[in-house]
């Protein structure tokens, strides 16, 4: 089995436009891309509406579908909407999922696929999401896409990882990625999650790539894990002995983080959304976080921002598709001041100054139940 690279139609940050939330802080010297990200793209098949979780031997209806890119493209499309320049490296299967995929990410999110590839004759990866009770099951099928042949790079393609003010990273237990640390070495802030351990282990020394880390960003239950601590809280801080900044989520709760640098802590609560679908909500936080870290913003405000755009987005159908914009962004807060109490205005005060420039009314997609419908567009 053959990969091939398919060149993108343009390379460079003239793709992305729109607002600019690093107008203020960009200059001739910066990178061309401001996040880099790799990891597998899925097509994922989200149902909600569920009454419970479906029983074995039964048929469930579900009120509610939707399908969009999936996998890494939750991460790519959270950054690229928040208005960050996002190269992403990824296999595409060469069947109608895979071009659906890349069509939606290249052409209607404006990522920068200049370092991606398509595998004939590999079937896309898929995840089935069954969302009920504010949680979710999935089920997915795939197979690894084969290693991308040297004969097939393009000699005048950018380096891979290429130069980017960060890059977003998923830490595997036991297993260090050689990407890390050249993007690190290459000056890009690494912000890192973390899956389940499956080893069972739950050992910081097995998370190898994390002294490349600008920003380790695990959920309550992981950081505990891996700390042995009892309180998520307790956690942040032991974690800021390993990286410069940990950040714990605590899902709805909000989350708390710790800049082991200068020892300044955050703790902001989570902002009360009625939740569709929790797929990405964890990728759109980091996406948040990454954006207020690359503008220089203080801790709390990018804490705060990153728990607004995480809960916006459960609000919406998919992963990907389900991530805010600035619209949105400053359509609740325009509500949230009409709305509120001045004295309930604190936390997200600091968006009246990020976005004194205003943002574009541009709809965004979103997740739809079909793939395309014959004679339009999908609907």
């Amino acid at each position: 089995m053959r990969s091939t690279l398919r060149a993108a139609p343009q390379r460079g940050p003239e793709r992305c436009r729109g607002f600019d939330p690093l107008a203020a802080v960009r200059d001739e010297s910066a990178p061309a891309w401001d996040v880099y990200v790799t990891g597998t793209v899925f097509l994922d098949i989200v149902f909600t509406g569920l009454d419970s979780a479906p029983v074995c031997g039964t048929e469930s209806w579900a009120r509610g579908m939707g399908s969009s890119p999936g996998g890494i493209a939750n991460m790519a499309t959270a950054l690229a909407r928040l208005g960050l320049r996002t190269s992403l490296a990824a296999a595409f299967g060469d069947d109608m999922y895979g071009d659906h995929c890349r069509d939606v990410l290249e052409h209607s999110e404006g990522i920068d696929l200049a370092l991606s590839h398509t595998v004939p004759g590999w079937h896309s990866p898929v995840t089935v999401s069954m969302a009920y009770d504010g949680e979710r099951t999935m089920v997915s099928h795939g197979h690894e896409a084969p290693a991308k042949e040297a004969s097939a790079y393009d000699p005048d393609a950018p380096p891979c990882p290429p130069p980017a003010r960060a890059c977003v990273a998923s830490l595997v237990p036991g297993r260090p990625q050689e990407w890390i640390a050249t993007a690190a070495r290459s000056g890009s802030l690494v912000f890192a999650d973390v899956g389940w351990d499956e080893t069972g282990a739950w050992s910081l020394r097995a998370l190898a790539d994390l002294e490349h880390c600008e920003a380790f960003l695990p959920n309550a239950a992981e950081a505990v894990r891996y700390t042995g601590k009892d309180d998520p809280r307790a956690a942040a801080h032991a974690l800021s002995e390993y990286v410069p900044l940990a950040v714990v989520t605590l899902g709805r709760e909000g989350a708390y983080a710790v800049d082991g640098r200068t020892g300044e802590s955050a703790d902001v609560p989570g902002v009360d959304v009625e939740a569709l679908d929790t797929t990405g909500a964890g990728d759109v936080f980091v996406a948040g976080f990454v954006t207020g870290s690359l503008a220089g913003w203080p801790l709390r405000d990018r804490l705060a921002f990153a728990a607004l755009t995480s809960a916006l987005s459960v609000q919406e159908f998919g992963g990907s598709l389900s991530a805010p914009g600035w619209p949105e962004i400053a359509a609740w807060w325009r509500r949230r001041r009409t709305e509120c109490d001045k004295t309930d205005l604190g936390r997200h005060r600091f968006l009246d100054a990020v976005l004194t420039a205003g943002a574009p009314a541009r709809p965004l997609r979103r997740a739809v139940p079909t793939l395309g419908l014959r004679g339009g567009d999908e609907g």
